[in-house]
């Protein structure tokens, strides 16, 4: 018997968490020897675990799910162009931006253009498609971005005029791998099985109004979860009365990332909702270039 054609539940051996506890281990086992040796030759390594560690354990949950005409290669590759690409492209088209009230839309619009950019091209020649792979290999765009992302961040925390900086590093790694799978990998699941939820059945994929109504639900989550700090600032300033807020600001930002966060897990809830029973109202999977049967 062929791997593709084992049972998607005999194939789930649970390698995200295993890495998981093992790249924990190594992490904390890098940060000791660092802080020990007080080495910078170790930096780059303790970046790159770090940062990597929480969205690669997204890309094997993925793998293990995975069945149908979506290959592991086509995983990987979405994780690794969603990084790398993503990236790139999104520091090219960010490089004009200047201070605005609209600067934290503007960056939101930009990334999540790219990640759907990316996560369009990847699979050009997966047919059929579906809602459930789309949320799958737009859950590893975004860890791609996520990954990438975070080790930029990782790195100008630890560069500081007066040498490396250990603690931001360390700081900045746990609290943006912590809530990774929140973010960047939620936002563009939920884009992922939208866009492919309205292409099922279909050789190209389609722009909907449903599908418009996700980017813009997206790009709307993201720039409040950027903009939450200066959001909670004001609001702390207008309960208060004073520019002396920064306790309530911090739990006003909490909470606003908790909203945030909710709303987008329930949104992907609906969308899958939305998409399995669309498929069960349509019937079999139409071929390639028919339109499904009703």
């Amino acid at each position: 018997m062929d791997a593709d054609e084992v049972p998607a539940e005999k194939r789930r051996e649970g390698w995200w968490w295993k890495a998981l506890l093992s790249g924990l281990s190594l992490w904390a086992a890098v940060i000791v020897v660092t802080a020990t040796t007080h080495s910078s030759a170790l930096i780059p390594t303790l970046i790159l675990v770090g940062s990597f560690l929480v969205p690669f354990c997204v890309v094997l949950f993925v793998v293990e799910r995975v069945s149908g005409i979506l290959r592991p290669l086509d995983v990987f590759m979405a994780f690794l162009l969603g990084g790398v690409f993503g990236v790139l492209g999104a520091s090219l088209l960010e490089s004009d931006l200047h201070p605005s009230p609209w600067l934290y839309l503007q960056v939101a619009l930009v990334e999540e253009f790219v990640k759907a950019l990316i996560l369009i091209a990847v699979p050009r020649s997966a047919l059929p498609r579906s809602a459930a792979q789309g949320g799958f290999l737009g859950a590893c765009v975004g860890a791609g971005f996520a990954a990438f992302e975070s080790a930029g961040y990782a790195f100008n925390a630890a560069v500081t005029t007066k040498g490396i900086d250990l603690a931001s590093l360390l700081q900045s790694e746990a609290t943006r791998s912590i809530l990774a799978p929140v973010c960047h990998v939620l936002w563009t699941a939920l884009l992922g099985v939208v866009i492919f939820g309205a292409a099922r059945g279909f050789t190209r994929f389609r722009i909907t109004a449903g599908v418009l109504g996700a980017f813009v639900g997206v790009v709307a989550l993201h720039a409040l979860w950027d903009g939450m700090q200066d959001l909670s600032l004001a609001l702390a300033s207008a309960a208060t009365g004073t520019r002396q807020g920064e306790p309530l600001a911090s739990g006003f930002y909490v909470i606003g990332l908790v909203v945030v966060a909710v709303t987008g897990l329930a949104s992907l809830s609906l969308a899958v909702r939305y998409h399995e029973a669309d498929k069960k109202h349509m019937g079999p999977e139409a071929e390639p270039g028919e339109t499904p049967r009703t």
